[in-house]
């Protein structure tokens, strides 16, 4: 092997065998960013969680009270099926069963949960 070749081969060699510098972050005494959250990160995740578990209370209070209609408004429909002949279907049948789709359908919504 040429001495040329070879001082390059030896070099080549001691720089791949050499342990990594450090970035020069970490020469800076910066943390990396994967540590453990601050106190204001600790207390704005706090607070995104309380504000979800608040949003979720809120959602199963309205879910029962939307059920809670929807089973009024069927039983009034069943009422209102009941009085009318076999040839009639009176225009407040109409009305509750449409109003009746509308609530069922917010309800499947909200039980799906925020997006």
């Amino acid at each position: 092997m040429r001495p040329r070749a070879l001082l390059w081969t030896s070099v080549l060699f001691s720089i791949l065998a050499m342990p990594p510098l450090p970035s020069l972050a970490q020469q800076r005494g910066v943390p990396p960013p994967d540590r453990t959250p601050v106190p204001e990160d600790q207390a704005t995740t706090r607070a995104e969680q309380e504000a979800a578990k608040k949003a979720n209370q809120q959602r199963q209070a309205d879910l029962k009270r939307d059920t809670d209609k929807l089973f009024q408004l069927a039983t009034e429909l069943k009422e209102y099926v009941d009085k009318t002949n076999e040839g009639v279907l009176s225009l407040e049948v109409l009305k509750k069963s449409e109003e009746i789709e509308k609530l069922a359908h917010s309800v499947k919504e909200k039980m799906k949960g925020p997006r």
